[in-house]
């Protein structure tokens, strides 16, 4: 699969995490995850919300709103679900990926072209499908090599440095990756994860 397959590379990445999410139940909502600000309820918060900023984005809304936590449902598994399914179908509409989507996660910068943004949300849930993943001491399913691929060039292309400590910051600064690293432990690590990250670390 080739980085132009961008709709195709994401949805393939959310169905990754909807796998690992339909796992989780209640007493998994406190497990802490590589996020260290976050247990597993706040990941999934965040992740939730950015489902539904992004599919605002690629129908041209800009609000900052849609981009915020809801308050949460007495079922996160199902919240996460109704939002991946939301930001599926806002990408596979026709002609999405090429338009222009407002991103107010950089405010003032100007609209981004769609299949870049696509990237953006795409090597997002690659790494939050690892994240879920190690919180749940299980692995990723569904990620192919070419997909990693894609996605491990993606990163690399994410400038990193000392802005990346800001608050608010997409990533954590780069982190060594072992040397015998897979494409999906190097993006993890380029990305600021410890690629061996294990609850109670």
């Amino acid at each position: 699969m080739h980085i132009n397959d961008i709709v195709a590379l994401d949805a393939a990445a959310v169905r990754a995490s909807l796998t690992l999410v339909s796992r989780t139940g209640p007493a998994d909502q406190d497990r802490p995850t590589p996020c260290a600000d976050w247990t597993l309820h706040g990941l999934l918060s965040h992740m939730t919300a950015e489902h539904h900023g992004f599919a605002a984005a690629a129908a041209g809304d800009a609000d900052p709103a849609r981009w915020k936590p809801r308050r949460p449902g007495p079922d996160p598994a199902a919240d996460y679900r109704a939002a991946a399914t939301a930001v599926l179908d806002a990408f596979a509409a026709p002609g999405a990926p090429d338009r222009e989507f407002p991103l107010p996660l950089f405010p003032g910068a100007p609209a981004v072209p769609g299949r870049r943004a696509i990237s953006f949300h795409f090597v997002d849930y690659v790494v939050h499908s690892w994240d879920v993943a190690r919180t749940l001491e299980t692995e990723v399913p569904g990620l192919d090599g070419n997909l990693l691929d894609a996605a491990l060039a993606v990163a690399m292309a994410v400038p990193d440095g000392e802005h990346r400590l800001t608050p608010g910051a997409a990533f954590a600064p780069a982190v060594a990756a072992p040397s015998n690293a897979g494409p999906l432990e190097a993006l993890v690590a380029r990305l600021g994860r410890d690629p061996g990250w294990r609850p109670g670390r």
